[in-house]
Formats: structure tokens, sequence, C-alpha cells
């Protein structure tokens, strides 16, 4: 009877019972499948970390200065065929022999002592050689450029050189600013306290905030003389008419770097060696030794050499019956000798001591008709004027109007500045009477 009860209960529920026994070892299954896997891949990871700890790279960096290339290979642990095959994969992209001892390249190997990477890095190049599945291969690559555009202003306190200098302008832009205006000012000897000026100018610059190069678009100086610009347009720059006025003459045989006249033109001076009164029939330039000296107008060189009291000298025949000399250079500029022709801007020599001379300056002289005449005090400099051309007004008139406004608003930011600084020291100053 029971066995009979059994039975009946079996045939009735034998489905669900199946199906939950079936269930039951599927998902054993899987579970332990899951779990096995789980363990296959922690043993995985690990044993791939320690075959990444066994490939671990070494990378060593060097100047060109410190080590040159071939050693530091050598250094590594490479066979003399690898460094020649190497250094000449390297000479595919780039000329070894002229490498600089600033440059600086980085060279990797594994734990091996296989050759991964050599990097070098030339300015703003890198240049490589990769070993890839071994076989050497190179290449080049630049590094991004960006580009932006800043101002500067301000009022010249001592001298503009250091005014510009506190704005945050660089040597080689205030270099550039006092050549844009070097046909109508001299910046050593025409600039007051006071005085008023605002630069504009493209920057190029890398990632890290190296700057690559400034390109100056345009400026205003207000001095003495009243206010001058100088507006960059198709290779020139213009005043804000829309005219370029080059004149025969620059107004210095030395760029603006921070030279002083020591001696003007007299007819008495006191000559600091001999000791006694002679003419001094020209202008001495005091500037450290071997600072470029330009010709201030395009001639001819009539003499070259050395010249008595004068030491190293160049004498050059200009238009309309002009001549300047250069005395007491340290030495001549290339290809200055008897003969050459010469432009105005081209370095003709470099300040120096030479002769009759107690310490490095230049002894610049000129004469008209044969009779030596005072340079500082020329007023008929010849200008050479041209204008935009009708085709090219519009275009040169909405540039303009871009660069005004953003010099002043550059002199707007500067005053504001200057302001705001100003009622901070009075402020200090109030604060420390009060004490």
């Amino acid at each position: 009877m029971n066995k009979l009860r059994f039975l009946n209960f079996l045939n009735k529920h034998y489905r669900r019972y199946h199906d939950l026994l079936f269930y039951f070892l599927t998902l054993s299954v899987i579970t332990l499948a899951t779990l096995l896997a789980v363990q296959i891949t922690k043993e995985k990871n690990e044993q791939e970390l320690i075959n990444l700890q066994e490939r671990q790279i070494a990378v060593e960096e060097f100047t060109v200065k410190q080590k040159p290339i071939f050693v530091a290979l050598q250094d590594a642990g490479l066979s003399n065929r690898e460094v020649f095959e190497i250094v000449n994969k390297l000479n595919e992209v780039t000329d070894t022999r002229r490498l600089q001892n600033r440059d600086t390249y980085s060279i990797s190997t594994d734990q091996e002592g296989h050759f991964n990477m050599l990097l070098l890095n030339q300015g703003f190049k890198h240049f490589y050689v990769a070993n890839l599945e071994g076989t050497l291969i190179s290449g080049v690559s630049d590094v991004e450029i960006k580009t932006r555009v800043k101002t500067a202003a301000g009022e010249v306190e001592g001298s503009l050189f250091n005014s510009m200098l506190k704005e945050g302008a660089t040597v080689p832009l205030i270099v550039d600013f006092t050549d844009a205006f070097s046909w109508t000012m001299d910046f050593n000897s025409e600039t007051q306290n006071g005085d008023r000026y605002a630069a504009l100018w493209e920057e190029n610059y890398t990632a890290d905030g190296t700057i690559t190069s400034q390109d100056l678009l345009a400026a205003y100086y207000k001095g003495q003389n009243g206010l001058t610009y100088a507006l960059y347009f198709n290779g020139e720059f213009y005043d804000e008419t829309g005219k370029v006025s080059k004149k025969m003459f620059l107004k210095a045989p030395i760029s603006f770097r921070s030279y002083r006249i020591s001696s003007r033109f007299s007819y008495g001076r006191l000559h600091p060696i001999l000791r006694i009164r002679r003419p001094h029939l020209g202008i001495d330039y005091a500037a450290p030794a071997g600072t470029p000296i330009d010709a201030v107008a395009d001639g001819t060189v009539t003499y070259a050499g050395r010249k008595g009291g004068f030491g190293n000298y160049v004498e050059i025949k200009h238009a309309n019956s002009y001549v300047t000399s250069y005395g007491h250079l340290k030495g001549f500029g290339k290809g200055i000798k008897k003969g050459a022709r010469v432009t105005q801007g081209q370095t003709i020599g470099y300040v120096g001591s030479t002769g009759l001379s107690t310490g490095p300056h230049l002894d610049f002289r000129i004469k008209y008709k044969n009779k030596f005449i005072d340079f500082l005090k020329m007023k008929n400099r010849n200008n050479a004027t041209r204008s935009v051309s009708k085709e090219e007004r519009k275009e040169f008139d909405e540039l303009k109007a871009l660069y005004l406004k953003e010099l002043d608003r550059a002199t707007k930011e500067a005053d504001e500045k200057a302001k705001a600084n100003r009622a901070s020291q009075e402020t200090q100053a109030q604060a420390e009477e009060n004490k």
C-alpha cells in the first residue's frame, strides 16, 4: 500500500522535482566554473605582473656635453656593432656631427640589456631610433607650437630697457621695439622719465611654456619728439598715416643695448690719455667689448684695418658726399674689407679698445663734403618716404584699427595698474605713520 502511494506521489510530482533538480545542478556547475575562472584570471594577472617586472625598461638621460651618444650606448652594454648600427640609423634623420653640447638624449634598454629606444632632443625637434621586433627604425617629430598675442605698456623710469623688462618684455623684443623706431629715436640719448610706450606682439610657445619666438606687431612711443607709431604691415613698419619713413642714416651706429655716450662732438676736449686739449670731432659710444656696430647707411668701404690711435678702423663712403668712420674696434664684421658694399644696419665691426683707448668704446665720426659735423645735431637726414598703395589701403586701415585698439587697451590696463600700486603705497605709508 505504501509503495503504491509513493509511486502515485512520484508520478504526480515528477516534473516539478525534476526541474528543481536540473536548476540546482546547472547553478552548481556555473558557480564552480566562475570560481575556477576567477582563480585562473588571478594567477594569470600575477604572472603578467611578474613578466612585466622582468621586462622593466631602464632609461638613462644625458646631455651631449656630459657624454657622447656612442659612449653612452657602449656604457649601456651594447656591442660595437649595435652602436654602429644605431648611430647610422640616427644619421638618417639628423647629422650627429653637428650636435650641440646642450642637446639632450635618453637611452632605454630592458633588463636583459636589449636596446629599446634612443630619443634625441634638439631645440624643438625630437629624433628617435627604436627597436621594433628586432628591426631598427628612425624618425623625427616636431614639438607642438602654440601662438598667442600679448601686450606691454607703461612709463619710462630710468631707462626704456629696464622699464620694459619690468613689464615682462624680453630682451629680443625690446631690441625689436627700438629697431622699429631706429630712424626716428635714439633710445639712449632722447628718452626721459615719464615717456610713455606700448607694444603688441605675437608669441610662439610650447606646451611647457617655453617661448620660441616673439614678433612685434605694433608699438607707440610718446616722448619729447611727440607720439610716434610703428605698425607692421607686409614686411615693413608704417606710421598711423600709412607712411614708411626710412632715413638715410640710423639714429646711432649701435643698436639699443644700454650703451651710453661717453664723449660728444667738441673742438676742445681734454684727451683722457694724452692729457691735452684737442678737438674731438666725433662721438664716443661706451659699450661692452664685442657689441655689434652697424653701418648707419648704405655705402662702400674705403678703409678697413689698423690706423694709428684709432686702432682697428673702418671708413665708409656714402651717397651725397657723406663719409662715416668707426674706430677702436675689437674686430671686423664678416666680409668687411676695402671695396666691400655695405647696407644700412649691417654689422661692420665690434666694440673694442684698440689704439689710444682707456676702455671699450666706439669712436664714431661723420664728414659732409670733407668737413666733420656733429652727428647728434644733424637735422637733414634725407627722408625716403613711401605710402601704402591704394590697393592695400583698406587692408592696412582695418589692421591699424585692430592694432590701435589693442595698444589703447594695454595703456588703460597699465594706467589702472599704476593707480592701484600708488594707492597701495599710500596706504602702506599711512599705516607706517600711524604706528
